[in-house]
């Protein structure tokens, strides 16, 4: 089949289309024929081999997917040839065909497409799960999205308005505000142009954000945390910024948190709320409340052009790529 080839570890560049066996499925396990996958920065540290997994050489990258099952393992009991899935994935969906375990894979329902459905699994559920169970977001409080018109962060933003919190955006640019902005956010801060920290205290009236979502890291992590008022949580999902240095001390003084929040986690340790966040995502994207940003669509020829958009920073919201 054909597939976008990591025989090496190194930059997404290296990547080149060719040939690799057709997957066959284990006993718990589901074969996709993949319609569309989205990519995430996660592909590239995979490729780069500093991700926490590494997959066996060769493989193709691609840690979410939708499509058709093809076929299923003898212990799969959830679905069968002909049903329309999306899945997380261990990697390899940048290919025609990927494996998902059967835990990992939901029905598509009526009324979604496979490009919101390829754009859902990752960005959706790790941003739901972030603020649902780590964050503990409540309805009133104040949240605050950094990187906010990302392909995790613009998920953030919906997801937030839908939990009942006011929403503050924080980008780098006008125009990734504009998308947030489209997305239900309330507030907007371009933290190019201003200081995160100041203009969150004046937003909430020297009262501080109640949760961060941070997919950014770097420093902007050290000003977020500045941000957060008495009890205030940040809850790190990414850090293509850099990874932050945590000043317990600050922690303390205010009674703040800092929290990762691992997407692997939930899918190995805590499956019932993993299920409690699908259940009730797709309920909201049945309502309306929830419409993925697909920016970009690439052929599998130009997967590489795709994943150098993340690379580079240039992305707003969701970017597909097409076997």
């Amino acid at each position: 089949m054909r597939a976008l080839v990591c025989s090496a570890w190194g930059a997404v560049e290296d990547l080149v289309v060719g040939e690799l066996p057709v997957p066959v499925p284990a006993a718990t396990q589901v074969l996709i024929k993949v319609a569309a996958t989205a990519v995430n920065f996660a592909d590239t540290i995979m490729v780069g081999g500093t991700y926490q997994t590494k997959p066996p050489l060769p493989f193709a990258p691609g840690l979410e997917t939708a499509g058709t099952v093809l076929a299923v393992g003898d212990k799969v009991t959830r679905f069968k040839p002909g049903d329309r899935v999306m899945a997380l994935l261990a990697y390899g969906g940048l290919a025609e065909q990927a494996l998902a375990e059967e835990s990992d894979t939901w029905l598509i329902p009526d009324g979604m497409n496979f490009d919101d459905a390829a754009s859902f699994p990752v960005a959706y559920i790790s941003s739901d799960v972030a603020l649902r169970w780590m964050g503990r977001l409540e309805a009133g409080e104040t949240l605050l999205v950094l990187g906010a018109a990302g392909g995790v962060g613009v998920t953030a933003v919906e997801i937030g308005k839908a939990m009942g919190a006011r929403v503050i955006a924080a980008a780098s640019t006008a125009e990734k505000l504009a998308a947030a902005k489209s997305r239900g956010a309330d507030e907007l801060i371009n933290y190019s142009e201003v200081d995160l920290t100041e203009a969150v205290m004046k937003l909430t009236s020297g009262r501080g954000a109640d949760v961060c979502f941070d997919p950014v890291g770097g420093d902007l992590f050290d000003k977020a945390l500045s941000a957060l008022g008495w009890g205030g949580r940040i809850v790190l999902v990414g850090f293509v910024g850099g990874i932050p240095k945590i000043p317990a001390n600050r922690l303390l003084v205010k009674n703040r948190s800092a929290l990762g929040s691992s997407l692997r986690h939930f899918r190995w340790n805590a499956y019932d709320k993993l299920t409690v966040s699908v259940e009730t995502l797709l309920q909201w994207y049945g309502q309306g409340k929830l419409r993925p940003m697909i920016t970009r669509e690439f052929t599998l020829d130009e997967g590489v052009a795709a994943l150098k958009m993340l690379t580079g920073r240039q992305a707003m919201g969701r970017i597909l790529v097409r076997p």
